[in-house]
């Protein structure tokens, strides 16, 4: 940590649990408490707790609220319905991706937009410079929210106990205002493990007296506290991307294979229209590198920035890799030539130090959940 370093809410009681601490994006932030491999599973059998108040929470509000969020960001956000949320991103002029984002349509006309906590401010300063001309306000709300997460199989039930909010009523990517635990509280059925689970919004005063009734709650259960290192872990077997990653403002959601987040068809210009639309044609012309899964057939990790190669020749790079408690093997995401992208393609290996080790190409995600 150094002494610049951002604290959460929750800061005093990571350290209490024994939590190794990092520094991610400017916050000091919980890596692991344990074992990582012994939180993953805990979250894919039963149910892990995550601190994510790092995160970026910033509100839009006014009448040309939608509107401003239409021209700001690729998705079509004027259509998303009070209580739902959408998966969406924001791109430069040029197509490049400055980070992707999750909003929410608190009321008709108040939205929250969810950024990376690297990303947060970058995010908040292009929707302020977006917002001239439109009838509405941009306001930086980071400092309003400390954000808990419960995640896993058992995370309905979990949640069920302290809340008489309708949980089986409130859909995947939905968010309605409840109580929990004696806390109010924005409950959103959102998540980046590949589970089901919750996000909950709430005061940085109630973090503490919510992760302790969470803790109670969920104890019978095999609920665990959760860092930083096993949320990568879940999101890479759940094949979703990570900004400085799989997504840079090098890439386009179409050389991500994410085109499907640019709306074209709503009304009116938004940042990157053109841009969007020429990498939408060259895609389909002809395909960039795809997105793919890789799986070691040894025991050697890919990390991020090795070589894919095939027939002594690069062919992609791995965005990301790690060792995947699910599977038992090292997994990785890459970006690699079209004609090598395809699902069991045969002589793919990875150059790491040197030695080229053989994987199997399958398609993302590595891990799907039974729903």
């Amino acid at each position: 940590m150094t002494d610049t370093s951002r604290r959460t809410a929750l800061d005093a009681l990571h350290r209490e649990l024994g939590a190794t601490m990092t520094d991610f994006a400017g916050w000091d932030m919980p890596l692991r408490y344990g074992s990582e491999r012994d939180e993953h599973v805990a979250v894919r059998t039963r149910a892990g707790l995550f601190d994510l108040s790092h995160m970026g929470e910033i509100t839009v509000t006014g009448p040309q609220a939608a509107a401003l969020l239409d021209f700001a960001l690729v998705g079509n956000i004027g259509s998303v319905a009070v209580g739902r949320a959408r998966y969406t991103m924001i791109c430069r002029e040029d197509g490049g991706i400055l980070d992707d984002l999750i909003v929410y349509r608190l009321a008709d006309a108040e939205y929250m937009v969810v950024a990376n906590a690297s990303n947060a401010q970058t995010v908040l300063d292009a929707l302020t410079e977006r917002a001239a001309g439109f009838d509405a306000a941009v306001r930086d709300d980071r400092d309003a929210y400390a954000l808990l997460a419960v995640q896993g199989p058992a995370s309905p039930a979990i949640l069920k106990s302290l809340t008489d909010a309708d949980l089986d009523g409130l859909k995947y990517y939905a968010g309605l205002p409840g109580t929990v635990a004696g806390v109010p509280a924005l409950i959103a059925r959102t998540g980046y493990t590949g589970e089901d689970g919750f996000e909950l919004f709430v005061a940085p005063d109630d973090a503490v007296k919510l992760w302790q009734a969470l803790t109670e709650a969920g104890a019978g259960a095999g609920l665990v506290p959760c860092g930083l290192s096993c949320r990568d872990t879940l999101r890479l077997e759940a094949g979703m991307p990570l900004y400085g990653h799989e997504l840079t403002t090098a890439t386009t959601p179409f050389d991500a294979g994410l085109g499907r987040v640019v709306k074209f068809e709503k009304e009116g210009d938004f940042v990157g229209r053109a841009a969007l639309q020429a990498a939408a044609e060259r895609a389909e012309a002809q395909p960039p590198r795809k997105l793919v899964g890789l799986i070691a057939e040894g025991r050697r990790v890919p990390r991020a920035g090795f070589s894919v190669v095939a027939g002594g020749e690069v062919v992609g790079e791995v965005t990301s890799g790690a060792p995947s408690p699910t599977l038992g093997k090292p997994i990785a995401i890459a970006y690699v030539d079209a004609a090598h992208a395809a699902p069991g393609t045969q002589g793919v290996g990875v150059d790491i130090r040197g030695s080229h080790e053989a994987y199997e190409v399958v398609a993302l995600p590595f891990y799907k959940r039974q729903r």
